[in-house]
């Protein structure tokens, strides 16, 4: 397993994506579910910068973990707000963009394109992972 760990700030957004993209090739993971991880990635920590810290510094750390030959699972802890996503509902893709209520559409795209994804609080930390399978 193999885990980065840096300030939750927009600024890190771009270290923890070649992070989780250089991991993802070492485990010759195909393109396609390497491009759906990217935006899954993308959107998590972009949650964690954005909401976990409420304005205020904290750090927040992401690991990458094989799990088979065709399988990952990525990690994500910070010690922020406690914030299950998965207890958000699901948003209503049948109504028009300008019917639905603003948010939650992101989670829901990481929810259909990754295999698994889970939630706890533990030892005052969210960790949040996302497993993805190929081949």
């Amino acid at each position: 397993m193999a885990k980065i760990t840096v300030s939750a700030t927009r600024e890190s957004i771009p270290q923890v994506a070649a992070f989780v993209e250089g991991e993802l090739e070492k485990l010759s993971c195909p393109m396609k579910e390497l491009a759906q991880i990217n935006i899954a990635v993308d959107e998590l920590y972009s949650n964690i910068v954005n909401y976990a810290y409420k304005g205020g510094e904290g750090e927040a750390s992401v690991s990458v973990q094989g799990l088979s030959p065709n399988s990952v699972r990525v990690t994500f802890e910070d010690s922020g707000v406690p914030y299950n996503p998965l207890a958000k509902p699901d948003p209503d893709v049948t109504l028009g963009a300008e019917e639905r209520q603003i948010g939650g559409l992101g989670i829901f795209i990481v929810k259909k394109t990754m295999d698994a994804m889970e939630y706890k609080f533990e030892g005052g930390k969210n960790i949040l992972a996302i497993t993805k399978k190929w081949g």
